[in-house]
């Protein structure tokens, strides 16, 4: 890797750093939603172009995301809509593991389009309020 492209990679490594210490709890929950929709993107391609490693370490990266998503729901506010948001996560974790163990682009993106309702569903949200469904946002 050249010395140019280290430090870029290193640039960007702080300006996250940076973003996920200033961000209020709504928008590290926002930007753990962005994260793993551009990494599915990602692998995605990588599948494309028959890159089955970083493809495996991408969606990696997804299924631990979506279980921090998962594992920040309170169980304690309304809970009939945090279980149904716990089988819908775990469904989405189910599609990942199968779309890497089978290469299927499909899966990857069904899961994509799930998140990215959810994705869209929080960021309507006003991160004003008090939190209710998510321990962190």
């Amino acid at each position: 890797m050249s010395q140019s492209r280290a430090a870029l990679k290193h640039y960007a490594a702080v300006q996250v750093q940076s973003s996920t210490l200033d961000a209020s709890p709504h928008r590290l929950t926002a930007m753990l939603f962005d994260g793993a929709l551009e990494r599915i993107a990602r692998a995605k391609g990588h599948l494309q172009r028959g890159e089955l490693a970083r493809k495996g370490e991408l969606i990696s990266s997804v299924v631990a995301i979506v279980g921090e998503l998962s594992g920040s729901l309170r169980r304690d506010a309304a809970p009939e809509l945090v279980d149904r948001l716990a089988v819908l996560y775990d469904y989405i974790l189910g599609c990942l593991i199968k779309a890497n163990a089978s290469n299927r682009a499909d899966l990857l993106d069904e899961a994509s389009q799930l998140l990215g309702t959810l994705a869209d569903a929080w960021q309507s949200i006003s991160p004003d309020r008090p939190a209710s469904l998510a321990g962190n946002g």
